[in-house]
C-alpha cells in the first residue's frame, strides 16, 4: 500500500518558531517531523511514500531526496498553488494503488499499520478514519458513529454543546474509488468535498485506537510532543505493546455521587477530577472509565440518554484539556420488580462490578498489563473489581463508603492518588 502525506501546508501558527522551515521540517530531538512518520510508515512495511509538497517545498525535497531514503522510495507531487486537503489527490491519481493512506504532515504518530489496513479489509471500506479521544475536541472534527463503527456525521465542532470526544487524527485508509467522481475546481476540502457526500453509503468507517496521534501545530502543542517523544511515550503506545492503565470507577470518583444519574443535567465534575486525568493523560497511562449503570436495566434511562450523559461528561472535560481513552459500562441488574424495567437487561453477568468483567474485555481491547494498572473507585465493589480483574486496587475514601477489605491503598480523592502515584 502506498501513503500520500499532505506536507504543503503554511503552518501559520507555528511560523514564529518555524521560521525558514516548513512545518513538517520541524525538528523534535534534533529530527524532522516528516523523518518521524517516514520511519513509521517503514517499520510497518509501506515503502513507497508521495509527498505533497509547496510551501518553502525545496527544505523538504532537498532532505529526502528523490528516490530512496533509508530504504523507502520517495516522490513528490509540487502544488503550484494550493489545493486544499484534497485537491492533489486528483492530480496524482494515476499514481496512486486501489487503496492508499493519507496522512496529514504534521503529525507525530506511532501506528501499528498493519492493523488499521486489516480494519479497513475485513470491513470492505470506501474509507477508514483514524478516531481517537485529544485534548482539544473544542477546535477539532469531530466524528459520529454507530455501534458498527460506520461514520454517520463529522463535523467541525464549533458550538455543538455537549459532543463525544472522537476525533478525526489525520490519518485515513481511502479506496481509489473515491478519486471516481469528476470534479470542476482545483482546491478541494477532504471532508466535505470528498468524504462527507459518501457517508450515507455505509461504507465509511471509524477506526478507534488508544495508539499515539498528535498535532504539533501549535508551540504548546509541539512542546507537549517533544516531551513525549523524550519520555519514550510516543513508541510505548503502539498497540502491539503491552499497555497500563488507569481504570476509573464514574460516580464518585469522576463526577460527584448524586444516587443514580439519569439526566445530563445532574453531572458535575469534582473538583480537580479533569486535572487529575489530564495528569493520566500525559503519564503514558491509559484512562478507562469502568462503571455498573443498572438505570437502563432499572428502566430508569435509556441508553440514549446515558450516551448524552457520556457526551457531556466528555465535554466537562475537554474544556480541561483531558479525556478518557475509552469507557465500558454494565447497563444490568440482577433483581427484578421494578416498575418499568427491561426484562433482558435483568440477569447475573460477568461485567457487573464487583465482578472484573469489564475490566478483563478492556486489557483484550487494549492489550492491556493488568500487573501494572490500577482500579480507582469509591466502593468496595470497585475495590474488588479490581482484585477479581489482577490489577492494584485504590479506594478513594471522600465518600461515605465504607471498605470491608484489608490492606487497600486508600487516598481522599482521584487528585490526591495522581499526585502522590503518578505525577
Amino acid at each position: 500500500m502506498k501513503a500520500v502525506i499532505m506536507a504543503g501546508g503554511f503552518g501559520t501558527r507555528l511560523q514564529k518558531l518555524s521560521g525558514d522551515r516548513p512545518k513538517p521540517m520541524m525538528e523534535i530531538c534534533g529530527r524532522p517531523v516528516l523523518e518521524y512518520q517516514i520511519e513509521n510508515l517503514r517499520k510497518c512495511g509501506i515503502t513507497d511514500i508521495i509527498i505533497v509538497v509547496h510551501h518553502l517545498k525545496d527544505k523538504i525535497m532537498r532532505y529526502f531526496g528523490d528516490g530512496s531514503f533509508f530504504g523507502v522510495s520517495i516522490s513528490y507531487y509540487e502544488e503550484d498553488k494550493p489545493l486544499g486537503t484534497a485537491g492533489a489527490l486528483f492530480k496524482i491519481k494515476d499514481r496512486l494503488t486501489d487503496d492508499f493512506l493519507l496522512i496529514n504532515g504534521d503529525l507525530v504518530f506511532s501506528v501499528d499499520f498493519g492493523r488499521m489496513i486489516d480494519f479497513h479489509i475485513v470491513k470492505n471500506a470506501l474509507a477508514t478514519l483514524f478516531v481517537h479521544p485529544n485534548s482539544h475536541p473544542y477546535d477539532s472534527e469531530l466524528i459520529v458513529c454507530d455501534k458498527d463503527n460506520v461514520v454517520t456525521d463529522w463535523f467541525k465542532n464549533d458550538g455543538h454543546g455537549n459532543c463525544k470526544n472522537c476525533v478525526n487524527a489525520g490519518i485515513h485508509i481511502l479506496s481509489k474509488k473515491v478519486l471516481d467522481c469528476p470534479r470542476t475546481q482545483s482546491k478541494l476540502n477532504l471532508r466535505t468535498d470528498v468524504l462527507e457526500p459518501i457517508i450515507g453509503t455505509g461504507r465509511v468507517f471509524a477506526y478507534h485506537s488508544a495508539e499515539y496521534v498528535k498535532d504539533m501545530g501549535t508551540s504548546d502543542r509541539l512542546r507537549h510532543v517533544t516531551a513525549d517523544v523524550e519520555n519514550g511515550v510516543v513508541d510505548a503506545k503502539r498497540s502491539d505493546r503491552k499497555q497500563k492503565a488507569i481504570f476509573l470507577d464514574r460516580d464518585g470518583t469522576i463526577n460527584k455521587y448524586k444516587g443514580y444519574i439519569t439526566s445530563p443535567k445532574q453531572l458535575e465534575l469534582i473538583s480537580g477530577a479533569a486535572d487529575a486525568i489530564k495528569k493520566i493523560n500525559r503519564s503514558g497511562y491509559l484512562a478507562i472509565i469502568i462503571t455498573n449503570q443498572p438505570s437502563i436495566a432499572m428502566g430508569r434511562m435509556s441508553f440514549a440518554v446515558l450516551d448524552e450523559i457520556h457526551a457531556k461528561l466528555d465535554t466537562l472535560l475537554g474544556e480541561s484539556g483531558a479525556y478518557v481513552d475509552a469507557l465500558y459500562f454494565c447497563p444490568h441488574h440482577p433483581d427484578s420488580g421494578f416498575e418499568g424495567e427491561v426484562s433482558e437487561l435483568k440477569k447475573k453477568c460477568d461485567c457487573r462490578k464487583p465482578s472484573g468483567g469489564m475490566i478483563r474485555q478492556a486489557a483484550e481491547d487494549f492489550n492491556i498489563d493488568l500487573s501494572r494498572s490500577f482500579m480507582v473507585g469509591d466502593s468496595e465493589r470497585d475495590v474488588l473489581a479490581g482484585l477479581d480483574a489482577g490489577c492494584t486496587p485504590i479506594f478513594l475514601t471522600g465518600s461515605d463508603n465504607t471498605l470491608n477489605v484489608r490492606d487497600v491503598r486508600k487516598y481522599k480523592s482521584l487528585a490526591d492518588f495522581i499526585k502522590e502515584e503518578i505525577d
